[in-house]
């Protein structure tokens, strides 16, 4: 989420036609097309969504500020007097989870990742584990770890959050 990615579709000599065919998660389909004869169009795609150069140089798109709207079935179509060469991409966007680590009314550590996707894994220093996990709209989840019976000789416990799109932690005394 938030960056820009580059999905390329390998050139080809004497190029008659490129086309990107864009089928998106939500639903909705998009299409980029160039011809030899200099005519490109564009069909409802966001504009995000653009060539990365010249059509007729290189038919490579890029899609700036990667949303979850984003989620879907790319193909390029390139045309050629020798056939048509296909190139397909499933572009899965990460969601990074925002970390959140407090103390409950018991003064028992709370570690939540929040609205991440896919779901965050977390773990404790010292070990400790009682997870639960809440879904959310678009595939992301939070997910939300207690340390219980604290014993009374522990100070700090930190809280590790595995994900994809990045590890972090944090750690906190209660």
């Amino acid at each position: 989420v938030g960056n820009s990615c580059v999905l390329l579709c390998p050139p080809k000599p004497n190029t008659t036609m490129v086309a990107w065919k864009i089928s998106l998660s939500a639903g909705t389909n998009c299409s980029f097309s160039y011809r030899a004869d200099w005519k490109t169009s564009k069909s409802n795609c966001g504009d995000n969504i653009s060539w990365k150069s010249r059509p007729h140089l290189d038919p490579t798109i890029e899609i700036q500020q990667v949303g979850l709207a984003d989620e879907g079935n790319y193909t390029c179509e390139v045309a050629t007097a020798d056939g048509n060469f296909y190139t397909r991409y499933h572009l899965t966007v990460l969601v990074p989870p925002r970390l959140l680590l407090h103390c409950d009314d018991r003064g028992n550590p709370v570690c939540e990742a929040v609205a991440g996707k896919p779901a965050a894994q977390i773990s404790w220093v010292p070990e400790s584990n009682s997870t639960k996990e809440e879904i959310h709209g678009k595939g992301t989840v939070t997910v939300l770890s207690k340390v219980r019976a604290c014993s009374s000789h522990l100070t700090n416990v930190t809280c590790v959050v595995l994900h994809p799109a990045g590890n972090q932690s944090k750690t906190i005394a209660c």
